[in-house]
C-alpha cells in the first residue's frame, strides 16, 4: 500500500493523534485545536477538520480490517437494535444502531423512515456481514416484528423494559458528539462519522467493568500501540 502520509508536511502520529482526538472524545475542531496547541502543536481547525475527513475512513476501514480476522472480535449469541432521532437542517432523521452483548458496535445506518424496510435494510446489512444471532433485542417498534417475519427468520425475539440498555447506552456517545460539533448538516455527513466512530469505539472498548485495573491497563496500551501502527 503507498504510504497515505507521502504529500503531508505534518507526522503521521500527529495526524493519528488529532483523528483520535476528534473522533473519540465529544470535542470540536477549536478544541482539538487548543489542546493540540498546549502539545507544541500549531495546527488550525480547518486542518483538523481535513484530517480527519482525509484519515478518519482510512482508519475505520484498517481496524474493520483486523478485525475481521479474529473471530472473537464479535458474537451472534445477542444483538441489541435501537433507533434515535436526529435532526438535520430541519427534517428528521432516523438512526439505527446495533451491537452485541459486549457493546461492540455492529453497524449503523441513517434512515428517512422509521418503518418496515428501514429495519429491513439494517437486518440484511447485519446478517449479510455476521450470519444470523441466536437472540435480538430491541424496542417496542413493530418494524422489528414486521421485519423479521418478512426473513421468516426463526431468531429469538425480545422486548421489555430495560432490555435493550446496551443500545441504548451506545447512543450515549453519539449525543456528547452531536453536542459538540453543533448537529450535523447532511445525512451523507452523519452516515460517514458514525461508521468512522463505530469502528474507533470498538478498538478502545477494553470492557472495563468487567476486568480489573492491570489488565485493562493493558489492553488500553495495546490499543494505542496497535492504533499508532495504523497505515504505516
Amino acid at each position: 500500500m503507498k504510504n497515505p502520509f507521502r504529500y503531508f508536511n505534518s507526522s503521521p502520529a500527529v495526524i493519528r493523534l488529532t483523528v483520535m482526538m476528534y473522533v473519540r472524545y465529544p470535542l470540536s475542531l477549536r478544541q482539538v485545536e487548543d489542546l493540540l496547541f498546549e502539545r507544541g502543536i500549531n495546527v488550525s481547525y480547518e486542518t483538523v477538520r481535513f484530517w480527519w475527513n482525509r484519515f478518519g475512513p482510512l482508519f475505520a476501514k484498517q481496524i474493520r480490517r483486523k478485525r475481521r480476522r479474529h473471530p472473537v472480535s464479535h458474537s451472534n449469541w445477542r444483538w441489541h437494535l435501537d433507533e434515535v432521532f436526529v435532526k438535520i437542517g430541519g427534517e428528521m432523521r432516523y438512526l439505527w444502531r446495533a451491537v452485541d452483548q459486549e457493546g461492540e458496535v455492529l453497524d449503523a445506518v441513517v434512515t428517512k423512515k422509521r418503518d418496515r424496510k428501514a429495519a429491513l435494510r439494517l437486518l440484511k446489512g447485519l446478517m449479510k456481514k455476521y450470519g444470523r444471532p441466536v437472540s435480538l433485542v430491541t424496542d417496542r417498534l413493530r418494524s422489528y416484528r414486521a421485519a423479521l417475519d418478512d426473513l421468516q427468520s426463526s431468531v429469538h425475539h425480545q422486548t421489555g423494559r430495560w432490555m435493550n440498555n446496551r443500545a441504548e447506552n451506545s447512543h450515549l456517545v453519539f449525543r456528547r458528539r452531536e453536542r459538540a460539533m453543533g448537529r450535523f448538516r447532511s445525512v451523507a455527513s452523519l452516515q460517514k462519522f458514525v461508521s468512522i466512530q463505530g469502528q474507533i469505539q470498538n478498538h478502545f472498548n477494553a470492557e472495563r467493568h468487567l476486568i480489573d485495573r492491570s489488565t485493562y491497563r493493558n489492553l488500553r496500551s495495546a490499543a494505542l500501540v496497535e492504533w499508532q501502527s495504523l497505515a504505516a
